[in-house]
């Protein structure tokens, strides 16, 4: 039986499979060439992965959910037998995956790019650079600077440990099936912070806090956290949560929650 050469795009996974070679091999030479260790997210049909595959002397895992994409890729790429890992990106412990450092890439599904980020923070000593497509409204946010409309949560709590750069847009119609909105790719490569010096947990509770009510000044939304009131004097509480730099955030953290 012939094989069939295409693969159905799925709702559900938010399949868009990328059409452009050009654009294809603008996001793989996008990668910083020292890495030695590449994990691809979600080859589906294989466009980034053919370009993957002709870097010379690179360990390469790709993760990958859909069936019918493994059955595609394995008859289209056979070398990559004992590199396809059938996984959810999101359950997989990528420790076991390899010990090495790596870099990320991926055309990453919108309706997961959240979480697919916060995995990237969860495993921030191993992966030292991610580049990816996203939706260009969250790859405009995720690389924006303070006092920026679109400057949230994942802004901040990425920024601290990685350099973000906002490289190129692509528009809808290199996609099968077109996405309704436009697409952004981004570089995050890993800064020199080891650690914050103020409990991350509480960080990142400070920063969320914060941006769900981001109208507000923090004196107002920052109450319920306020357990050193001295410090709420500060004139940095007269500001809003998108005014704040990094390091902003990890002051108030340090002088907020003191135990």
């Amino acid at each position: 039986m012939a094989y069939k050469h295409e693969v159905r795009a799925k709702k559900r996974l938010g399949q868009h499979f990328l059409t452009d070679q050009n654009i294809a091999q603008r996001i793989v030479d996008s990668l910083t060439s020292s890495h030695q260790t590449i994990v691809e997210i979600g080859p589906g049909m294989g466009v980034l992965t053919q370009y993957l595959l002709k870097l010379p002397d690179k360990n390469l895992f790709f993760i990958e959910l859909d069936e019918e994409s493994i059955r595609y890729l394995h008859h289209q790429f056979p070398q990559i037998k004992g590199q396809l890992y059938a996984m959810d990106f999101l359950k997989v412990d990528l420790s076991t995956l390899t010990k090495e450092p790596f870099a990320l890439i991926g055309n990453f599904p919108y309706n997961i790019s959240n979480q697919i980020l916060f995995k990237v923070l969860e495993y921030k000593n191993q992966i030292q650079e991610v580049v990816g497509m996203f939706q260009k409204e969250v790859a405009m946010r995720i690389a924006s600077q303070p006092g920026k409309k679109d400057y949230g949560i994942l802004s901040v709590l990425l920024q601290a440990f990685y350099d973000i750069e906002y490289l190129f847009t692509v528009d809808e119609h290199v996609f099968n099936p077109p996405p309704k909105v436009k697409s952004g790719v981004i570089r995050l490569r890993r800064n020199s912070c080891q650690s914050l010096s103020c409990d991350e947990q509480n960080f990142k509770l400070v920063v969320k806090t914060a941006f769900n009510q981001r109208r507000k000044t923090l004196r107002n939304s920052l109450k319920t956290l306020m357990f050193n009131e001295n410090f709420t004097k500060h004139p940095i509480f007269n500001k809003r949560p998108e005014q704040l730099s990094v390091e902003e955030f990890i002051m108030i953290t340090k002088e907020l929650i003191k135990h």
